[in-house]
């Protein structure tokens, strides 16, 4: 087995510079909305499902506060969420848009199963890969659309 903590201070120094170096200057506002968007949408999810039972993750920084993944849960899909709001191929085909979904949720779960199965630090109980990646797929989803909405051109109607 490969010892959890280094990998999870591994993943935050990886997480910590994709953001300085894959987030351009002009895009730091949506990286930042789809960041706390989606940390909106993962913290209390993640809470309800190891409290639920169907995860456990028995390496976290902080075992006394929380027993979800508070790095993965707090930073690193949230930073993950950042890049692909940031890149994602608004205005292109209905199939490029779609297979941009597929490689995000499908490359976090298949990263998910080694975790799985090469540490300890995440054990499925009632969870397995296509929950992960519904999951994955839903809160991308939301969070796209959320950050759409969010940065939609001012209106010039009488509702404002």
């Amino acid at each position: 087995m490969i010892d959890g903590k280094n990998i999870l201070y591994f993943m935050w120094i990886v997480a910590a510079l994709c953001i300085i170096l894959f987030i351009p200057r002009n895009k730091v506002r949506l990286a930042w909305v789809a960041f706390l968007f989606n940390q909106f949408l993962t913290w209390p999810l993640g809470l309800c499902v190891v409290d639920m039972g169907w995860i456990e993750y028995p390496i976290t920084f902080f075992e006394k506060a929380t027993h979800t993944s508070f790095t993965f849960e707090f930073f690193i899909y949230p930073v993950i969420s950042s890049l692909f709001n940031i890149y994602f191929p608004e205005g292109k085909s209905f199939w490029r848009r779609s297979a941009y979904y597929v490689l995000f949720c499908s490359t976090i779960t298949i990263f998910e199963l080694f975790i799985l199965h090469y540490t300890e630090l995440i054990r499925y109980i009632h969870w397995n890969a296509y929950f992960s990646w519904i999951t994955l797929f839903i809160t991308f989803y939301l969070c796209h659309k959320f950050c759409l909405w969010f940065f939609k051109p001012y209106s010039n109607s009488s509702n404002y």
